[in-house]
């Protein structure tokens, strides 16, 4: 699949337009599809869509396997006699997401919306939740924390009462009991997500367009995973982190970046013959066409930082399994579509690791131009086998990266790739749809010319992160018909073209 010419938009759903103030999975969802497959693209890349924790992020999740509720279509919900009929109170132009007020709002409604549909006996798709709750392994231990986190007002799992933190069977089948109703709801709002997903998801493919997820390397500590699997990660008998993950002073902080994640005990996965890890990666690609493997480098060694550290300076890299996990995956699964993010320290080993599996890497046109013409980003220094990128999350838009040049700087970017000065964020882009490597993907920001107000996440900032929406009027006349003539012209149009 990675091995042809192609192009995609990266643009996370939540970004969507759509009412009920944040993006969903429903008719705008396919709008998008729509257009991407008007331009001529194959691909739509996301964020990942597990349910975001502590600011809001994507990359810090109540679990690595669940959906985020938040991107259910209500209205889908409505029409399937679920819900009465939805009337919001903001409307689809929001230009950016009150995570606290549509998640409070949507989250009332959700629950109505299973306890509705849990009460009616002959509700028509009753058998259908019952097989998904019965095929879903994971289901009952996320269910079952989402309730439990719900009784303990939302605290994170180690302040709850020792026992049901440091879970025993005895407690754990309690607590199943107690909980019912609830954990039913928690069920409920899965298969939706699930079923919902799986429509769009069909509808993107029968467009042409393949989706490209994301599977964060580490979980977040408050999630269910560590609380039902704490074995398989680095805590003391309390259930406390003994470090935590991170990345070493870099491009984008000067102390690091301390994400706080628990480290996982290789040895213990490694008994384990790496069942939790086969059982993560099928399920995304349940979920998937293609998978960006994020913090890539971390399966060759990690950053880790003390528990008590405040900044991510005092750590140090400890080794990970790397072609160990990576066989047995493949043993169990056959070779994976998987792309590679291997920014930040990339040393041979990590470029070893990469090469073996024949991953492609990611190529930054942002990072290009901070030294020579030895700059491994530059694009005549690509490499088929790899992904280019205008920017990506982490980054600035490439307007708002552009115009924070000084003059010297923005001169030597205009110079590499033909620009006047006006032209050249679209020298840019053009820049990336020409480079020899077989895949391009595109912000949505980038394409439609937006500027720092447009940027989804700032690294090493805990908050105001990830709310950016788009609106439709945002996309000019002539758009799709300009884009699709440059991937037309540089060889990417997908395969309806």
């Amino acid at each position: 699949m990675l091995d042809r010419r192609g192009c995609g938009v990266l643009l996370h759903p939540t970004s969507l337009p759509g009412p009920g103030g944040i993006g969903s999975l429903g008719g705008d969802a396919r709008r998008f599809v729509d257009l991407l497959a008007d331009m001529g693209m194959s691909y739509w890349q996301m964020l990942p869509l597990t349910p975001p924790a502590c600011g809001n992020s994507p990359y810090s999740a109540f679990s690595a396997f669940a959906g985020n509720p938040l991107l259910i279509d209500l209205e889908q919900l409505a029409a399937e006699g679920d819900l009465p009929a939805i009337s919001y109170e903001n409307g689809s132009n929001d230009a950016s997401v009150d995570f606290e007020a549509v998640s409070e709002m949507k989250t009332g409604l959700l629950k109505a919306a299973g306890a509705s549909f849990l009460a009616n006996v002959d509700a028509p798709n009753k058998q259908e939740f019952w097989d998904f709750c019965n095929s879903t392994p994971w289901l009952h231990n996320y269910a079952l924390f989402m309730a439990l986190k719900r009784k303990y007002k939302g605290k994170s799992w180690e302040k709850w009462p020792a026992d049901v933190a440091l879970l025993t069977l005895e407690k754990y089948e309690k607590a199943s009991i107690e909980l019912g109703a609830d954990i039913g709801i928690q069920k409920y709002i899965q298969w939706q997500f699930f079923r919902q997903w799986r429509g769009l998801r069909a509808y993107a493919a029968g467009k042409g367009i393949s989706v490209i997820g994301d599977i964060p390397i580490f979980v977040g500590y408050d999630s269910a995973d560590v609380w039902s699997h704490r074995e398989l990660f680095l805590l003391n008998p309390n259930g406390k982190p003994i470090a935590v993950a991170g990345v070493p002073p870099d491009y984008f902080s000067a102390t690091g970046q301390l994400w706080g994640n628990p480290l996982y005990d290789w040895e213990m996965m490694g008994q384990q013959k790496y069942v939790w890890w086969i059982e993560r990666f099928q399920s995304m690609f349940e979920l998937f066409d293609v998978i960006r493997v994020d913090h890539f480098r971390g399966f060759e060694a990690a950053w880790s930082v003390p528990a008590r550290e405040k900044t991510a300076v005092n750590g140090t890299w400890v080794k990970a399994p790397g072609t160990v996990l990576f066989d047995a995956i493949f043993a169990a699964m056959g070779k994976l579509p998987i792309i590679a993010e291997d920014l930040g320290v990339i040393t041979p080993e990590v470029v070893a690791l990469r090469d073996r599996y024949k991953f492609p890497g990611m190529k930054i046109l942002q990072f290009a131009f901070d030294s020579g013409p030895s700059n491994p980003y530059l694009p005549h220094n690509h490499q088929k086998n790899s992904v280019v990128y205008t920017g990506t999350h982490d980054n600035d838009t490439t307007a708002g990266w552009y115009h924070s040049l000084s003059d010297t700087q923005r001169k030597r970017v205009s110079y590499y790739v033909g620009g006047r000065g006006d032209d050249t964020i679209e020298c840019i882009i053009r820049s990336a749809l020409m480079s020899v490597a077989d895949t391009a993907i595109i912000p949505l920001q980038d394409l439609i010319r937006l500027g720092s107000e447009a940027r989804m996440n700032v690294p090493g900032t805990a908050f105001g992160n990830w709310d950016w929406r788009f609106t439709w009027d945002m996309v000019s006349h002539g758009l799709t018909a300009n884009v699709r003539d440059q991937i037309e012209c540089y060889g990417r149009c997908n395969s309806n073209c």
